[in-house]
């Protein structure tokens, strides 16, 4: 009934007897040897509808198997679309194989891919789509960061294991021995960044590793860098060792119970170590860090590096000042941490509030977090917040209403004031080169050749300096405008429980005053103006 031509049709011999319907001929069809082949339901039905029916009908098409290969717009990828054979050939191996080398792969082919697309001939219904991966790009492992592997103890990290009572207790006061360490002793090794591992295309091309960032290593006072080790922080006196940006130094700890007008006020080189309370009045001033087991009453603490108050810190109002000033102040050059504080000024890198701040003055370099956790819940009531790049706390405000001004992103101020005094010099200098320009020129016009020679290399000279006096001002301005738009960028307010009226938010120079209560929400700088978002 059905026979194959050279060109691939299947032909239905119908001279002899015409076919009742396009059915009959297709479940004919479907049961013959050629059952597999592509069927022509447009010549079938073409057939029915001719007054004159042919000789022969073409009932289907014998299709070979076909294959095309492209590449993700990356690259990074080739991928097959395989459409099966319809009574035809199969695509070979060595055929896929060719389609792939055609695109450009050169890189990223593994076999064990293919294979498992061409079973599909054998799997999938004749004729249909299927897609697969043939050839995988290899994407680039970033290096790993510099990092500070220490050797010896702290005294931040000792502070953090209190001593084991006999009945299983903790004593809260007593930590044990200092950590101390001999001169010539090992601090910190940094483990240098990696370069990382390239990556590549399926056409072979590289794609370079971002290495990791790495960092100078640093030698604090009472350090040295080994003379036999780059890598290697090592103590040049006897002392206790104590963290600092990038590396470490050895300070001598002074140890007191309590500073009262018995001991007087504290100042000294290393760092202070009071087990007990400090009393109204007493002020304490270190090189190092100044580390308080109980409270701080009305007390002046000043440290070269960090602060911590495990108690409360609790000034009030000095009437006896015109501003009106707190009696508490604590001002260090790296992190203040505080349990709670009250009336109290607050200055540092970051400052960190477990739990509440009532009317505490806060200047915070970079991070001001109220609470703990990855979540901070606690409470910032009244006090001015003076400048912070990002505030993170639970409850801002009071529920009473009562007024509050919180001031982000103030340092951009002074970075504005900058920038405007190093455009008035570059623009000083600007005019400086156009009139040498002119010099130049009249220059020209001397006739004594061996006087315009001098007079032309004097300019000449003058001229290279407020060149590069200009090349370093436009420097300088670039970084200035890269460093506000980074401050910028990353300023926020973040609120976890709920943001009351009557707060001012001042960012960078705009203002933004809350008139309700908010839930959970964020404040931030957007295109020139400052937007509350809520979480979700």
């Amino acid at each position: 009934m059905f026979k194959l031509a050279k060109n691939g049709n299947i032909l239905m011999d119908v001279a002899s007897a015409s076919p009742p319907s396009a059915a009959f001929v297709v479940e004919a069809l479907e049961r013959s040897p050629y059952a597999d082949c592509a069927i022509d339901h447009e010549s079938i039905a073409a057939y029915f509808k001719q007054d004159t029916p042919a000789a022969q009908l073409i009932v289907g098409q014998q299709k070979d198997a076909h294959i095309e290969v492209a590449l993700s717009e990356d690259k990074m990828q080739a991928i097959a679309r395989l459409t099966t054979a319809q009574g035809g050939k199969m695509i070979s191996l060595e055929d896929a194989k060719r389609a792939i080398v055609k695109v450009g792969v050169t890189r990223g082919y593994k076999q064990v891919y293919l294979e498992n697309l061409l079973k599909q001939q054998l799997e999938s219904p004749p004729g249909s789509e299927v897609t697969g991966i043939v050839a995988q790009g290899r994407p680039p492992e970033n290096g790993t960061p510099a990092k500070l592997m220490p050797h010896v103890q702290t005294l931040k990290e000792r502070l953090k294991q209190p001593k084991l009572r006999e009945d299983g207790t903790v004593d809260m006061r007593d930590f044990g021995a200092l950590a101390s360490v001999a001169p010539g002793t090992l601090l910190v090794t940094q483990r240098p960044a990696t370069p990382g591992k390239e990556g590549f295309t399926v056409t072979g091309d590289s794609i370079a590793p971002k290495p990791g960032d790495s960092f100078q290593l640093m030698a604090g006072e009472g350090t040295e860098i080994s003379p036999t080790n780059p890598l290697q922080l090592v103590s040049t006196i006897a002392g206790c060792p104590s963290d600092i940006p990038n590396g470490m130094r050895v300070d001598d700890i002074f140890t007191i119970a309590d500073v009262n007008v018995r001991s007087g006020h504290i100042e000294f080189s290393g760092s202070v170590l009071v087990t007990r309370n400090v009393d109204p009045g007493m002020k304490i001033k270190a090189h190092g860090d100044i580390t308080v087991m109980g409270t701080v009453e009305s007390g002046e603490l000043i440290s070269d590096g960090n602060i911590e108050v495990r108690g409360g810190v609790i000034g009030h109002l000095d009437h006896s000042n015109d501003d009106q000033g707190l009696t508490c102040r604590l001002i260090a050059k790296g992190d203040v941490q505080i349990t709670h504080g009250q009336y109290t000024y607050l200055e540092g890198q970051n400052v960190f509030i477990q739990k509440q701040s009532n009317h505490c003055d806060i200047k915070a370099r970079n991070l001001l977090q109220v609470g703990l956790d990855e979540s901070p819940k606690g409470k910032l009531i009244g006090g001015t917040i003076f400048d912070a790049k990002m505030l993170v706390a639970g409850e801002v405000g009071s529920s009473s209403g009562a007024t509050m001004a919180i001031y982000l992103a103030r340092s951009g101020m002074e970075i504005t004031e900058r920038t405007d005094l190093c455009l008035k010099e570059l623009s000083q200098t600007d005019e400086q080169i156009n009139n040498l320009q002119k010099a130049v020129e009249k220059a020209d016009h001397v006739k004594d050749a061996e006087k315009k020679k001098t007079l032309l290399a004097k300019i000449g000279a003058t001229q290279q300096h407020y060149c590069k006096q200009a090349e370093a001002l436009e420097h300088q301005l670039s970084e200035l405008d890269h460093t506000l738009h980074d401050l910028l960028d990353n300023t926020q307010l973040v609120v976890n429980t709920s943001l009351h009226s009557g707060v001012e938010i001042h960012i960078f120079d705009k203002v933004y005053k809350t008139t309700r209560s908010y839930p959970p929400c964020s404040a931030r700088l957007i295109e020139g103006k400052i937007e509350i978002e809520f979480k979700m």
